[in-house]
C-alpha cells in the first residue's frame, strides 16, 4: 500500500525514533509498504518518521542508479535499530534531495565513511562498514530517525535562500506526483 509522505513541518520528522522489537505488529507488511511508497516516489531510500512512524527503521534500494554505476543494482536494505558507531574519512559534499522536501535540492557536505550496526527484517545483527554514496545515503536517512533533516546541514545563508520555499512546504503549498501530509493536513 502507497503511504502518504510526511513533509518538512510535521513534528514527527523532529523527534528522536524510538528501538522496536521483532514482534512489532505488521513488521513485514510495514517494510513492503515503506519500499512500495518509497518507489511510487522515485525515492532511493525512506525512513519511518516520513510515513509518520516514530520507530527506528529505514529502507534503502539504490537499484535505479545501476543505470550510472552497476555496483548500485544489488543494494536493497531494510535497517532496523540502527546505531552509526563511526564516522571517518574526508568530509565529501554533495547534491542531496528528500522525499519529505520536494522541490529542494543542497549541498551537504557528510563523512566519507561510516560503521553501522543495525538488525535486517529478520532481526539478524550485521556490523558493517561502508563508504562514498552508500555511507551518504545511509547518513540521510539515519538523519531523518535523530529528528535531523538534511537542511540542517547547510550554511544559514542558503538556509535563507530556501525559508520561503520551506514555509510553502508547512502550508502545504506544493505540486507533487506522489501523496503528502503536510503539516495543516492536506494530501
Amino acid at each position: 500500500m502507497i503511504l502518504p509522505i510526511y513533509l518538512y513541518g510535521q513534528p514527527v520528522l523532529r523527534k528522536e525514533a524510538k528501538e522496536i522489537t521483532a514482534d512489532y505488529p505488521n513488521l513485514k507488511e510495514l517494510i513492503d509498504n515503506m519500499f512500495e511508497t518509497m518507489y511510487n516516489a522515485d525515492g532511493v531510500g525512506l525512513a519511518a518518521p516520513q510515513i509518520g512512524l516514530e520507530i527506528r527503521l529505514f529502507v534503502i534500494d539504490l537499484k535505479p542508479l545501476a543505470e550510472d554505476d552497476p555496483k548500485y543494482g544489488e543494494f536493497k536494505k531494510v535497517f532496523i535499530n540502527p546505531r552509526i558507531i563511526e564516522y571517518s574519512g574526508d568530509l565529501v559534499k554533495m547534491e542531496e534531495g528528500c522525499l519529505s522536501i520536494p522541490g529542494i535540492n543542497e549541498i551537504v557536505e557528510r563523512e566519507e565513511k561510516i560503521r553501522i550496526q543495525y538488525v535486517d527484517e529478520n532481526f539478524t545483527a550485521h556490523d558493517e562498514v561502508y563508504g562514498d554514496f552508500y555511507a551518504r545515503c545511509i547518513q540521510h536517512e539515519y538523519d531523518h530517525i535523530e529528528g535531523k533533516l538534511f537542511v540542517d546541514k547547510i550554511s544559514g545563508i542558503r538556509k535563507q535562500l530556501i525559508k520561503s520555499k520551506l514555509n510553502n512546504l508547512i502550508k502545504g503549498k506544493v505540486n507533487c506526483r506522489y501523496r503528502v501530509k503536510a503539516l495543516n493536513g492536506k494530501h
